[in-house]
């Protein structure tokens, strides 16, 4: 038997092109675990495996995304605490789940910043690219942006004023710190739990009143535990799938590319689905006997003065890029310039 022998340079010239030729030539795999609150069967869900099915087979296999659906893997913190130590590569956030690697991100979820879908749409056609843009720096790449409609106060008993939230413990999402600060300043009781706690606060009599746009409390049960819903616009949600930019600058371009076109094609396609869900989810809980509760003309004023001062006041101490805040209102009151309406409630169901 011949033994075959190496110098020591040959040897590392030998390493050297299997390095290259497993990173270059033949790309290795990746897997790409990513977390998320939503429960398993939803569409949310659905969308995203059918999205992975895509990727998988485009890439011949080389990156396959596991999805950990239902919170399973923790809160929001935990989960930003597990991408950071690589046990994760992303997650399907909320943007106040988000809000602690860049809190920009909350700028579409100011509470009563908006009054209408129409405005909604309007802005993100000018600010989307600006988010995503920061959220790249803030070290995760994103596909665009899911709206998942407006939150509506929700609770036991009719809701139609702000006297009428006094003593009622407020559920505000962990991480919204606009929320909690507007309660507050109204001398109203947030408190603060992630999604996974709510129906378990609802239970209890830790929460007497939640806010979410009427898809959310479909899906995740909690209007089993409320009586009335009120459609005025409090703040607009949003969804976003977030992978860290380390995970994904490992792929190939090729696949990167992949990625990139599917999971945007897949976002635009959930924009437009969570939107006719969110009418659709409203219409339910009505049918499943949740009574609408309007609130007062006279009211909303005093919400969106006491929103409004809570709003710039947080953003001028936490915001990276000041400027955002003010060109929104800015292109807000361009809106409202064009198009002139009653200073009325508006339906946050569209």
């Amino acid at each position: 038997m011949k033994l075959f022998l190496f110098s020591r340079p040959a040897l590392f010239r030998a390493l050297v092109a299997l390095i290259l030729l497993l990173s270059g030539g033949l790309a290795l795999a990746a897997d790409l675990k990513i977390a998320t609150v939503a429960p398993e069967g939803s569409e949310w869900m659905k969308a995203h495996r059918a999205a992975a099915e895509k990727i998988r087979a485009q890439t011949e296999g080389r990156v396959v995304f596991k999805f950990y659906g239902g919170g399973v893997r923790g809160n929001d913190k935990k989960v930003l605490r597990l991408i950071r130590l690589g046990q994760l590569q992303g997650a399907a956030f909320t943007t106040s789940g988000l809000s602690e690697r860049y809190f920009d991100i909350v700028l579409y979820g100011l509470p009563f910043i908006f009054r209408s879908q129409d405005e909604v749409d309007y802005i993100r056609e000018r600010f989307d690219a600006r988010l995503d843009a920061g959220l790249e720096e803030a070290g995760f790449v994103s596909f665009g942006f899911a709206g998942g409609g407006f939150a509506n106060f929700m609770s036991s008993s009719p809701i139609e004023s702000n006297n009428h939230l006094r003593g009622k413990k407020i559920w505000v999402p962990d991480g919204d710190l606009f929320s909690f600060t507007a309660l507050e300043s109204m001398n109203l009781s947030p408190v603060t739990l992630p999604v996974a706690d709510v129906m378990t606060g609802l239970q209890t009599g830790l929460v007497d009143v939640i806010v979410t746009p009427p898809v959310g409390a479909l899906l995740l049960q909690w209007y089993t535990k409320i009586g009335y819903v009120n459609p005025m616009p409090v703040a607009y949600t949003m969804g976003i799938l977030g992978i860290d930019k380390r995970a994904f600058d490992r792929l190939s371009e090729a696949d990167q590319q992949v990625v990139s076109e599917v999971m945007r094609d897949t976002y635009q396609q959930l924009d437009a689905i969570n939107r006719r869900d969110n009418v659709e989810a409203y219409e339910a809980l009505l049918a499943n006997g949740i009574k609408p509760s309007k609130s007062s003309a006279d009211d909303v004023p005093y919400w969106r003065e006491v929103a409004g001062t809570t709003n710039q006041k947080i953003w001028g101490e936490k915001a990276v890029d000041k400027s955002l805040y003010t060109d929104l209102l800015a292109a807000l009151d361009e809106y409202r310039a064009k198009h002139p309406q009653p200073d009325s409630i508006a339906s946050a169901v569209q």
